[in-house]
């Protein structure tokens, strides 16, 4: 039963719940991009000759475009994770990565040029946060710290968890009190839409959130 499971596929959900989907034009694309135009623009490392080395959420994951999979490290091996979502987030990055680095500017959602996007069926995947941490910030802490994110001191809780090479996601947790409810924000480098479009940003903080959870 075990065996079975690690075959299936976890597909994730798209903000209105659609499974989502990878469309083979990225590999395809990905097969006849430079790998050390890759390298230079969306920091990436060369692993020939199976593809290239990406980091999401300080993991390193094996985009090999021979078999047009993701692969995680077990040990001195990689094995294939069945992810949709990640797979879809790591390919969209690689493919529009830019040059451009960090600017260094925490905004918010509402800063962003598709802050529309963000609405509804599409708001941001924070919610489970406030449940498990609102009144928790120390355990939030702790689960950042196991994720390798760097603390910073705003909010009650806070940290900055380098999601993808080029694009860092700041958590803000406030505690609840007999006064006021919890809440959880998430910042973003002025940076992230010259590398994500809007619904892999969701794509992203979702995956991140996941992570913290």
């Amino acid at each position: 039963m075990k065996e079975r499971r690690r075959k299936e596929t976890f597909r994730g959900k798209s903000p209105i719940g659609q499974d989502i989907q990878v469309p083979a034009r990225y590999w395809e694309e990905l097969a006849q991009r430079d790998p050390r135009e890759l390298s230079r623009t969306a920091l990436a490392e060369p692993h020939p000759p199976e593809g290239l080395l990406l980091r999401f959420v300080n993991e390193p994951y094996l985009l090999d475009v021979r078999e047009k999979r993701v692969k995680r490290a077990k040990g001195s091996a990689w094995e294939k994770v069945n992810y949709d979502l990640l797979e879809l987030i790591l390919l969209v990055y690689l493919l529009g990565a830019k040059e451009e680095g960090l600017r260094n500017e925490m905004i918010t959602v509402q800063q962003l040029k598709d802050a529309h996007f963000f609405q509804g069926p599409h708001a941001l995947h924070i919610a489970p946060l406030v449940d498990r941490y609102g009144r928790d910030a120390e355990g939030f802490r702790n689960a950042a710290r196991v994720l390798g994110a760097e603390p910073l001191y705003l909010a009650d809780a806070a940290c900055r968890i380098q999601a993808l090479p080029k694009v860092p996601v700041y958590y803000l947790l406030w505690e609840g009190d007999e006064e006021f409810e919890p809440r959880v924000s998430v910042l973003f480098d002025r940076s992230v839409e010259k590398h994500l479009t809007a619904d892999a940003i969701w794509g992203v903080v979702t995956l991140a959130t996941d992570a913290l959870l």
